[in-house]
């Protein structure tokens, strides 16, 4: 039997919260894949828990057999209705902080006035997250940033994306290793999954990481012209554009939200996608 694990974001991605428009067959259509028995479907998702299983709910989305939260940090398996926290991931990604607490790192970042701290709940142990308006000078602030994290002795990764409603600009914090590339890349051998059974569908800058790598990747048609661009430029320089599918919009469910999911399914799966009827 064909294996899928389709590992994607959810806001922007499979949740039509953006300005586009979504086809109005294009979730049923997403539901009927993941409802496939040689599918494993994993939520990646810059939301913690109870926001991912709100969404679940208001957005009629499926469950998943995997949840991925707060921009990798975090690793959830449901079973049986109960969203168990797998704490391996978090031993695994607790060397890159060097022992420093988030109340640390918080300290060390007081001198940069132009990020503000997000709410306690977009917080945990290892995801410190900050807003910046898009007017900042965003080079300078992360350079700054990451010399003073250097200093501290901690290894990072600095993730940007933008909160497209509101306009703002959200930086994540976190362990270098706890990026959506190497969270993905861990449940993969964990569930023993070859390279070529492993799709992740995404349309923002904390999906880069992923977008640029060698794992099979589709990037949604309503992604922002800029991070269109930066995955392209991205892939071209990691040499992984083989892997890179950009959803089109002459598809049967255009190629917005989870039609452009199930685009990069039948682009990287066909055999999968052929089930559903997909064109």
């Amino acid at each position: 039997m064909n294996k899928v694990l389709l590992c994607t974001d959810m806001d922007r991605t499979v949740i039509p919260n953006g300005r586009q428009p979504e086809h109005p067959d294009a979730r049923q259509r997403f539901r009927q894949l993941c409802a496939l028995e040689e599918l494993c479907l994993v939520y990646v998702t810059g939301r913690h828990r109870q926001l991912v299983q709100q969404a679940i709910v208001s957005w009629q989305l499926p469950q998943p057999d995997y949840a991925v939260t707060d921009v990798g940090t975090k690793i959830y398996r449901l079973v049986r209705g109960e969203w168990r926290e797998m704490l391996s991931w978090q031993k695994q990604i607790a060397s890159d902080w060097r022992g420093k607490t988030h109340e640390e790192l918080q300290q060390a970042l007081q001198f940069c006035p132009e990020l503000v701290l997000q709410e306690r709940s977009r917080q945990n142990n290892f995801k410190l997250s900050y807003y910046l308006p898009l007017s900042a000078n965003r080079e300078h602030i992360f350079a700054a940033v990451e010399n003073q994290l250097t200093q501290l002795g901690v290894d990072a990764s600095l993730i940007w994306s933008i909160d497209e409603p509101e306009q703002i600009g959200l930086l994540d914090v976190l362990p270098r290793h706890a990026t959506k590339l190497h969270v993905i890349e861990f449940l993969q051998h964990h569930l023993g999954y070859e390279h070529h059974e492993v799709i992740f569908a995404g349309d923002s800058g904390n999906d880069l990481p992923v977008l640029v790598s060698p794992i099979q990747s589709v990037l949604v048609a309503n992604a922002e012209p800029e991070v269109r661009q930066q995955a392209q430029s991205g892939a071209r320089k990691n040499g992984c554009t083989h892997a890179l599918y950009l959803a089109q919009e002459n598809f049967s469910l255009g190629g917005n939200y989870a039609a452009g999911v199930l685009q990069g399914v039948l682009f990287f799966a066909p055999q999968t996608g052929t089930q559903l009827k997909l064109s």
